[in-house]
Order: C-alpha cells, then structure tokens, then sequence
C-alpha cells in the first residue's frame, strides 16, 4: 500500500516541537476571538439589542487590546528589546500583521452598524436619530439643555503659537474644530466631549411640557442622539462671533498597562492609587480620526500626538462604539434574550443552615449563571452572624461595586470575628474598585493584605473556621470565576462548597503563604502556581500517555479561557503524537496548532461564545479509568503559571466529578449550534449538526434544565486526609 507525505513524516521523524510554526501568534490568535465576538453581533437570529451587546464588546475588548498588548509590542519595539513568542514573530512583525488583520474586520464592524443594526433598531422603534434629521423643535429643545447642561463643562482649548496642543487623555471623545477668525483668518481649537454625560442623549430634553407638546413620554423615550452631534450643532456658543467651519471627531488611546516597583513601594495602597491616574498620560498607542477630516488636519493631529501612520485608523463616525452598552438601559424586553432565574439547589434552599448541610453532605456544586449566586453570599452572611465563627479568611480580585460579599466581610468584623481579606490591587482596570473596597475594609478593623511581592492573586478562595463541639472545623468555598454577583449572571464558572479536611488544610496553609511567609511548595489537594503547577500538569500528560500505552483509550479533555503555555502545549503534543485524544475547548486565545499530522493530528480545538462568557477552567484526564479532574482559577498560559498566585482543586467526589464530566464538560465539547473549531490554518470554522444529528446548544440546554443537571442527592465519601 502506498505511503503518504503525511504518513512517511509521521512514521520517518516526529516534527519538532521547538519548531515556530507549531505555534499560533497569541496577538493574532486573540484577534480571531474578537472576530467571534464580532460573528455574534453580526447573528441576524439574535435578539437586537443583544448584537448590540455584542458590537459593543467587540469594541471594548478592542480597545482594552491596544491598551495592554499593542503597547506592549510597542515598548519592546522602542527599547530594542525583543521577547521572541514560541511562534518567532518579532514586534515589528507582529504590529504589521495586527494592522493587516484589523482593517477588513474594522470595515466590518463599522458595516455592521451602520448598515445593519442602526437600522434595524429604527425599525424597532428605537430611534437613534442624526442631528440633521431632528425636528426643529426637537433642536430648541435640546440647544437648551446644551445650555443648561452640556455648556458648563465643556472647555475650548486653542492651538497656536501662543497655545500649546492640549493633552489628548486616554479613550477620550474630542472634537478638532476649524473656526475663522474675521481679523486672524482660520484656527484650531481641540474640544474634548464630556465624559461625565451620556453619550447618547434622550430626545428632546427634560421639560415636560416640551416632551408633552412633541407627544413623547419623557427620559424613557426610545429616540436618542449622540452627545458628540448635540455639541457639534452649538459650538456658535463656545466661538461666538467667530465661523466655526468644521468639526471632526477623533480619539487617542494610551497605554494603560501601568507598573509599579513593589519592592520599591513603601505603601503598595498608596502607590496604586498613584499609578492608576497616570493611565491618562501613557504614550499614544492609536489615533482613530473620523474618515472625513481634511489632511491638513489629520497631520497635525498626527504630530502632536506623536503617532506613526499605522497607529492611524480612520473611522465612521460615531467613533468609540464600545459605548453602545448605554443603549444596555433601554426597557425594550422584546429586543432581548428571555429572562431567566437561577436555579436553587435543594439542598441549599431549606432553612438548614449551609455549614449543617456541608456537614452531611461535605460537598455542594454550584454552576453559575444556571445556578444561583445567591448561596455564596448566604455562606458569608450566615458566617457574619454565627457566634461559633472564629475567623473568615477572603480573597478578593474582582468584588465590583456595591458588593455584598464586601458588607458581609465588614458585618463579620463588626461582630467580633476575625477576618483577612487578600485585596488584588492590581486586577487590571479594576483597581479604583478594589482600592476603595481595601480602605473601607481597613476602616471596618479587617486585616486587609495585598499578597505575595510581584505575584498577582488570582485564586478565588474562601475559609469559614467555625468552633463545633468536636473541635474545629473548616469550611471552604472555591471557585473558578470572581466573587462578584454581576459577572456571576453573565459568566459560567463553577463554585465548590466542601469542608473535606485536606483541602481545608490546604487553603488555610494557602492564606497563611499569602499573608504571611512561607516557602511551602507542596499541598495535599491542591494545584498551586506559582509553585508546583506547571510540573504537576506535565507529570498528569505524562501520566495519560503512559497509561494510552499500556491500555489505550487515553483521553485528556481541557476546558479554559486561554492556551498559551510552550511546555503545556508541546506536551499535549506529545500526547497526540502517543495517540491520546486531546479535546480542548478554548474561549480565546489559542497558541496550539490543532490537526497537523504527526504533530497534532490527535487534538482537536474548539470555542463557544454564546450568551454567557465561558469562563470556567475544566481538566479532566481519563487516568486508565481512575477518572481525574482539576476545576480552579488557572488557564494554560505563563502569567497564570509563573506570574500570579493560581489554585487548582480535585473533585473528588465521584458523583459529582461524573456530572462535571458529563453534564458540563463533555456537553460543551458536543455543542454544534454555538462551537467553532480551529482549522490547522488558524481560520475557524462553525459546526453544524449533521444529517439526523441532534441539534447541541450546550448553553441553552443548561438554561432548559433549570438545575436539573445537577446530581442532587448523592452520598458523603469518605476521603483520604
């Protein structure tokens, strides 16, 4: 029989695993994520204001990218110093490609809106209306209420030889306005568009009269117009006896991804809250200019900010269409996906206090959103109030605003018990919120601690030690995603209540690491980074390899955010290459090459982006039989491994671990309505059921069963530790 290219490489030489192209670019990789989130909002099935939802995203997430990746590059690219990714691209290269990949997408997201939703929100009866196309009353209505509230703030700043260019402050809205002057000719002035106002204004104002002689309702009106435009038509008022010629939109983004010495820092609080205002003043990373400015205007824009031509995008106006989330306010029901209620389960939702049901139970599985967060902060609460409290041991990355997770830990305080809370300060664009929440800790008497030097904590942990008449016992609740309840309705992230001693012991001797000294590398249970995780999760590949090879059916089944890891990638390789089936299904970036023969020809990569952001890490690994899988807060990538404090957690219990296994994990690897799987080229491609296959929208199903996934009444096992 003859032999293939393909099969003569694979049985000749393995390929090898330092070779570059067995590596996908992560800043390209991320792109074609962003590009999924663009597909959604592009869904004609979806209800319109969730593709706006979308389109607002996409441009978000677009922005936070320029932000802290292409700065990045940028920084490396001006200080001569090359960190050369597993892939091999340079910064250079890796620029040019990000420009090359944006500009089509761009055309798209633009078209997106201007051709397709915009219209089709009007035909839906919300109104997001051109200035030009107001009535003139409609006009007087809103110059007034420029007067009366848009006016004040606004602040004209002139360029010229006695003027400098103004600061151009990161993500900021601005105006370049022409004027002509009847004595000095034409000028320039630089207006920036408050961002303490809406960005979308109701139509016409908020005198009631004025809204009942225009037949409208009031501030719920579905008609809207961009502030931008509203400023526009009134800058007589700003130059007044000057001709304002033209005004053109533009916006500068700075780099954002702030540095602070630890080491150096006497106050890690006070250092922070420094640091995080100079957002405002990094370099310009991209100038967005509207498509329609002059060139005379657009080169000196480009000068003073000092940008190169390929940090310039033009746009369609309206620029900086992350802001769309205001229209998120609107009551229109019939534009949105279908409410639904988190399940309870039943064995959380009698009377019976959480800690007597842990002890009768020793565990309970959560699976947000399909599953309620309200338990974790009954757990919080009941502990506040519980006389037999000693102390609540806390991490918190991202609590977000009006937590009650927060006002717990401060009830609990004010009772006498004794609790630490691990603020991270340095969660990414959260630090203004967790800034005030460790200071408003600190007030209430919480010993409020900030890490490991140089480490970001982004374990989700919690440890309840309760006085009982055996002694004391240790409640835990462990978590793959925040301890926040807003994110809690929109990303799926499993929460593990238990009170198993050995992994007790191993988040208490964690906390005592985190706030004290420690040099402790090994736990009982647990996986923990930046110590031991890495080399744990090679030793389980290894580990399934070697058991393909004595019995087959070797399965390894991932589930994360991200796969960025050299050393994890060449190992699951490494187990294709043996002949173990590698499923991975990853929300976002992937730096593993799926389906190349004899490289990788055993794994396959899929990603599903649907309604809810999937946000759980899963590791399941079949072990000849002896079925393992790691839940926790770590995806596959180095800064997860080496730069951040991780936790990784067994599921030990074996009826629980099969409905992770089955209910969660194998349903999302089958999903076909919602999945795309990575092509060898990078490109992704939809799934669709086949012929006589039944249709698998593994989030929907999940909402249908209300809770019933979920094994509800299983025995206690007993457990080594």
């Amino acid at each position: 029989m003859p032999v293939s290219a393909a099969q003569a490489q694979k049985t000749e030489s393995p390929p090898d695993l330092e070779d570059p192209r067995c590596f996908f670019n992560r800043e390209l990789s991320w792109l074609r994520f962003n590009s999924k989130v663009l597909e959604e909002a592009l869904d004609q099935s979806k209800p319109l204001l969730e593709r706006v939802n979308f389109l607002s995203i996409f441009f978000s997430n677009l922005d936070e990218f320029f932000m802290i990746r292409v700065s990045g590059l940028r920084r490396q690219l001006n200080a001569g110093v090359f960190r050369t990714p597993p892939d091999g691209m340079t910064p250079a290269e890796q620029l040019k490609a990000i420009r090359e990949r944006l500009l089509p997408v761009l055309e798209e997201s633009q078209a997106c809106w201007h051709e397709d939703i915009s219209k089709k929100l009007r035909q839906s009866g919300v109104q997001l209306l051109a200035y030009s196309k107001l009535k003139s009353r409609q006009k007087k209505v809103l110059r007034r209420r420029f007067e009366k509230e848009i006016f004040p703030v606004l602040t004209p700043l002139a360029f010229d030889p006695s003027h400098p260019f103004p600061h151009i402050s990161n993500l900021s809205l601005n105006l370049a306005v022409v004027v002509r002057d009847p004595r000095h000719g034409e000028r320039f002035a630089r207006l920036k568009v408050p961002q303490t106002l809406p960005r979308l204004l109701h139509i016409p104002g908020e005198e009631g009269e004025d809204y009942r002689k225009l037949g409208l309702s009031g501030q719920d009106s579905d008609v809207l117009v961009w502030l931008e435009e509203v400023v526009i038509a009134n800058l007589d008022l700003l130059f007044p006896g000057l001709e304002v010629t033209a005004a053109y939109p533009f916006r500068v983004t700075r780099d954002a991804d702030v540095e602070i010495e630890e080491d150096e820092a006497s106050d890690l609080l006070s250092a922070m809250t420094e640091v995080v205002g100079l957002r405002h003043f990094g370099s310009a990373v991209r100038l967005e200019i509207d498509a329609q400015m002059p060139e005379e205007y657009r080169d000196l824009i480009i000068q003073n900010v000092d940008v190169e031509p390929y940090q310039v995008y033009e746009m369609r106006s309206p620029i900086g269409l992350a802001q769309l989330s205001e229209l998120g306010g609107l009551e229109r029901p019939d534009l949105r996906y279908p409410r639904f209620q988190p399940a309870l389960p039943t064995s959380l939702a009698s009377e019976e206090s959480i800690f007597a049901t842990l002890r009768r139970r020793r565990n309970v599985l959560l699976y947000h959103p399909y599953d309620s967060f309200v338990p974790v902060v009954t757990f919080l609460r009941q502990a506040a109030h519980d006389p037999k409290v000693l102390a609540i041991k806390q991490t918190l990355y991202r609590a977000g605003t009006n937590s009650p997770i927060v006002e717990a830990l401060m009830e609990a305080r004010q009772n006498g018990i004794q609790v630490s809370a691990l603020v991270e300060l340095k969660a990414r664009f959260d630090e203004e919120n967790n800034i005030g929440w460790a200071q408003a800790l600190e007030r209430a008497g919480v010993h409020v601690a900030y890490g490991l030097l140089g480490l970001k904590t982004h374990a989700k942990m919690c440890l309840v030690v309760r006085r009982e008449g055996e002694g004391i016992r240790c409640y835990v609740h462990l978590s793959t995603g925040n301890y926040n309840p807003i994110t809690a309705r929109i990303y799926t992230d499993i929460g593990l209540f238990t009170c198993q001693p050995g992994i007790a012991a191993d988040v208490s001797d964690l906390f005592n690491a985190l706030t004290g000294y420690s040099a402790k590398s090994q736990y009982r249970k647990l996986l923990v980074a930046p110590g031991r995780m890495r080399e744990q999760m090679l030793a389980r590949i290894d580990r399934e390899i070697e058991a393909h090879r004595k019995q087959g059916d070797g399965h390894l089944a991932f589930k994360m955010n991200a796969l960025v890891d050299k050393q994890c990638i060449q190992a699951l390789y490494r187990a294709s290459q043996a002949g173990v089936r590698v499923e991975l299904q990853v929300r976002g970036i992937c730096c593993l090459r799926p389906g190349i023969a004899g490289l990788s020809d055993n794994i396959s990569v899929t990603s599903v982006v649907g309604r809810f952001l999937e946000h759980s890490r899963i590791y399941y690994f079949r072990n000849g039989g002896d079925e393992e899988i790691l839940v926790g807060s770590a995806d596959l990538m180095p800064r997860n491994l080496d730069h951040r404090v991780e936790s990784l957690f067994p599921i030990e219990d074996r009826q629980l671990l099969r409905s992770i296994r089955d209910d969660i994990l194998f349903l999302h690897l089958k999903d076909n309505a919602k999945a795309r799987r990575l092509r060898p080229d990078g490109t992704h491609e939809r799934l669709f059921p086949s012929k006589g296959q039944p249709v698998v929208d593994s989030q929907l199903q999940l909402l249908d069963a209300e809770g019933s996934w979920r094994i509800r009444d299983y025995r206690p096992h007993k457990e080594a530790g």
